[in-house]
């Protein structure tokens, strides 16, 4: 089988019979000797917004490969290949425990299921449809429940966001693939397979994640919710079983920690017991643009056929930080993603359609030691004063500011012509209050330079919101090259651990786990 990389066809002549036609063109060779077709990779070139291209990567069957290959630079060998995974032998005392339902936990849980391991997960929070019903009333009503919100419950944080999979993990032995497969396999449309940046949406997300977990109950997993890790019991350096809910003790030899970004009181816990460094991340805000407008400067005359348009923008500022902006939810919503008390923290959210009025990104900048300490959960501590005082700025609404107002640092009184589409109530405020100077320079900064690409991103009347604080973990849970802590027994993985970040990537390294686990015990 040969790739044809780099096949180009324009946006309105975009079907089949012109995909073979071009391709046919491109190898020499007549339609009728192209055995088989299959699309690797599809994306957009819009550097010309009046020419704009589908680009095309192809996986072809032939009869004399070897001789086409010779004649163009754009065409490899491939092979088709899958992840492989060995049995073990090493016989298990007990059943391997996840911790967490996220994408991490979830995955593993989905292929230690598959291979007949029977793993118990245990989850803080609910199953997806209550998670949904607990969010939506602390969206209306802004009553929080702590272990069932948007960073809590079956799914994890990604259940109420925009559902990109898109990662630039290198990936040789074809996770990515199985992450992929998997998410097909429970309901995901097959163009995720090739599609350069494909996202499912919360609204379907949902859906399949209700799909995996029916999918592992009925292969002998169990799942406990509304069950809370609060303890390791460890004998010499090895872990013996673990508690939950203050009070339960469940044997245990093998423990994927897959607790996500924002189990704080996990973190503090675990710190005890295992090694874990501070690592960086980054802090911002939201900013809301009109949909049409970042669809016009990304699509041109084609945004109506292409539809809602997506950016990704970097910028290192004079102060030496870098500013880029994280999980741009096209058509979508800013939402209130709060999971303690008096703190509130904004992510953002798009439905399958992606078909709001408003286009949002996080635009955030680096944050080190250096600003918030180099205690291991000094950065926890960071991340919280700033969703404290944006919880007491908004006085728990999202706080909210335009563009021109947050330069000149003053209060906004009135909104301009974008209206601010949020999941939980707003209000009109100064963020500047909020931010150390560091971060309001950066974001101002960049903000001017990303005009330079989308045209109208720093118009006065775009809203700010804040804070945006969870881009990543603020800890790494130390792991060996076979994925084990400290302690032995204990798997660290996903973003909680700080191995990833977003759906994808923590998918690939909760397959990484389970496939280690698999490879080493036998299934009972």
């Amino acid at each position: 089988m040969i790739r044809v990389r780099q096949v180009k066809i324009k946006v309105l002549e975009d079907n089949f019979d012109n995909l073979v036609l071009r391709l046919s063109k491109i190898l020499k060779v007549n339609i009728n000797e192209i055995k088989t077709l299959k699309i690797s990779k599809k994306s957009i070139d819009a550097r010309n917004k009046n020419d704009i291209y589908f680009v095309y990567e192809l996986d072809i069957k032939l009869d004399n490969e070897d001789k086409v290959l010779k004649r163009n630079k754009d065409i490899i060998k491939v092979s088709e290949e899958e992840l492989k995974i060995k049995k073990g032998t090493i016989k298990l005392d007990n059943r391997i425990i996840i911790v967490g339902m996220g994408p991490a936990g979830l995955f593993a849980g989905y292929l230690l299921s598959k291979y007949g391991y029977k793993p118990l997960i245990i989850e803080r929070g609910k199953r997806v449809e209550e998670r949904i019903v607990d969010v939506e009333k602390f969206w209306s009503q802004n009553i929080l429940d702590l272990d069932s919100n948007v960073q809590f419950g079956e799914g994890g944080a990604g259940t109420f966001s925009d559902g990109k999979l898109n990662t630039l993990i290198k990936d040789k032995e074809h996770f990515k693939d199985k992450v992929l497969e998997i998410f097909i396999e429970n309901g995901a449309d097959s163009n995720i397979k090739y599609l350069a940046n494909p996202h499912i949406g919360t609204d379907e997300l949902r859906k399949i994640i209700k799909n995996m977990r029916d999918n592992i109950l009925k292969m002998g997993g169990e799942i406990l919710y509304q069950t809370k890790l609060t303890n390791l019991l460890i004998k010499d350096n090895k872990l013996e079983a673990i508690e939950v809910n203050n009070k339960e003790i469940i044997p245990c030899s093998n423990l994927i920690l897959a607790i996500g970004h924002s189990a704080r009181d996990t973190f503090l816990m675990l710190k005890d017991n295992l090694e874990i460094t501070s690592k960086p991340f980054a802090v911002g805000v939201r900013v809301m643009h009109k949909r049409d407008m970042i669809d016009t400067n990304q699509y041109g005359k084609f945004k109506d056929i292409l539809g809602p348009a997506s950016y990704k923008l970097t910028y290192q500022a004079r102060n030496r930080r870098g500013v880029y902006t994280f999980c741009m939810c096209p058509g979508g919503y800013v939402v209130n993603a709060s999971s303690e008390k008096e703190g509130l923290v904004v992510n953002g959210m798009s439905n399958k359609k992606r078909d709001t009025e408003d286009s949002n990104s996080a635009v955030v900048v680096t944050i080190s030691k250096d600003d918030f300490g180099s205690n291991i959960l000094d950065g926890m501590k960071y991340q919280r004063d700033l969703e404290q005082k944006a919880y007491k700025l908004g006085s728990g609404k999202i706080p909210i500011q335009l563009y021109k107002d947050f330069k000149e640092n003053k209060k906004t009184t009135s909104l301009g012509s974008i209206k601010p589409i949020t999941k939980g109530e707003y209000t009109l405020t100064n963020l500047r209050e909020i931010l150390p100077d560091y971060i309001t320079e950066s974001l101002i900064e960049a903000i001017e330079e990303f005009n330079k690409k989308i045209l109208g991103f720093n118009q006065d009347d775009t809203i700010l919101a804040g804070v945006e604080t969870r881009t990543s973990s603020p800890i790494r849970i130390t792991r060996d090259n076979h994925y084990e802590a400290s302690i032995k027994g204990v798997f660290p993985c996903g973003e909680g651990a700080g191995y990833a970040g977003g759906i994808t990537s923590s998918a690939i390294d909760g397959l990484k786990v389970a496939r280690e686990l698999i490879e080493r015990y036998q299934n009972n």
